[in-house]
């Protein structure tokens, strides 16, 4: 297989992650701020405490991203996933402030 067709299936592959993560990000918000602390509530807390653990066990880089690195020079921040550079560059710091309203407001339902 050609370098450039795997680093698209990586780009791909990282890409359906993402949105996977974004569909479990946002029913969390929905569900805190709703107080709809149900077993979904949970298990997404679950996989992002399985994401983090595996970002630190990676160096705080996803393992697609060191998986495209082989196949890839490029220094922009959007050359493992199909993002645009600016969303790329700037997605941990972005959804980890998500996740830290959701935990406030979820902690805020626990306690009311």
């Amino acid at each position: 297989m050609q370098p450039e067709t795997r680093l698209t299936i990586i780009k791909i592959v990282h890409t359906i992650i993402w949105l996977f993560f974004n569909v479990v990000i946002f029913y969390m918000l929905y569900a805190a701020i709703t107080g709809k602390l149900d077993v979904w509530l949970w298990i997404g807390y679950g996989l992002f405490v399985l994401e983090g653990i595996v970002l630190a066990l990676f160096r705080f880089s996803c393992p697609l991203t060191v998986m495209a690195r082989r196949y890839s020079d490029s220094a922009k921040h959007n050359f493992d996933i199909y993002l645009p550079e600016w969303l790329a560059k700037y997605n941990k710091q972005i959804y980890t402030s998500i996740l830290g309203l959701i935990m406030v407001i979820t902690v805020y339902q626990l306690l009311k």
